[in-house]
């Protein structure tokens, strides 16, 4: 059960960054709730899909999903900093939970978070660890984690000011190119 939690932290600590730099450009009760339940699901459900796709399936998909995963952060944190410029430019304010304010956005960060979580499925299948109790600590960890970010992120935001969304979209982008390089998977 030790080395499933440590496996979900490590996991999770991609969602941890990220919500960070959506909890940047402010915070609320519906943002929270969104974040949560939708990094949650994605980091529950994906290793369960990882158990169903197969163990071939999964060690063609390993490398794949993380250079796609990165792609698509990168995609999200830079489409925020330009428009986050281009309100600027245009003198109107771009603050706000906006980031993530389509549910498309927060969809698709969702799953290029978790797309890690397949392989992570296929090791669980290996080492027998129940799938439901592995997919319970995967979202649980992930929410709290995603809330904990939130919650920091929403603080560098209030000092940040109107810069707020472009500091968000760049930590977005970090995220991307960390899970690109390995350092966070």
């Amino acid at each position: 059960m030790i080395a499933l939690l440590l496996v979900a932290v490590s996991v999770g600590l991609s969602n941890f960054a990220a919500a960070i730099g959506i909890g940047v450009a402010g915070v609320d009760a519906r943002l929270r709730l969104r974040v949560g339940l939708v990094f949650g699901l994605f980091e529950a459900g994906m290793p369960v899909v990882g158990l169903l796709i197969g163990q071939r399936v999964a060690a063609d998909l390993g490398q794949a999903s993380r250079w796609f995963g990165a792609a698509l952060l990168i995609a999200v944190g830079g489409y925020s900093v330009i428009k986050s410029i281009r309100a600027s430019a245009r003198g109107v304010s771009s603050t706000g939970p906006s980031m993530v304010g389509s549910p498309a956005r927060l969809l698709l960060s969702g799953l290029a978070l978790s797309l890690d979580n397949l392989v992570v499925g296929f090791a669980l299948g290996t080492y027998r660890v129940n799938i439901v109790t592995g997919a319970a600590v995967f979202g649980v960890v992930s929410v709290v984690l995603a809330l904990a970010g939130l919650e920091l992120g929403a603080k560098i935001g209030q000092r940040a000011g109107s810069r707020g969304e472009q500091i968000g979209g760049a930590i977005l982008i970090s995220v991307g190119v960390a899970i690109a390089a390995g350092v966070l998977s």
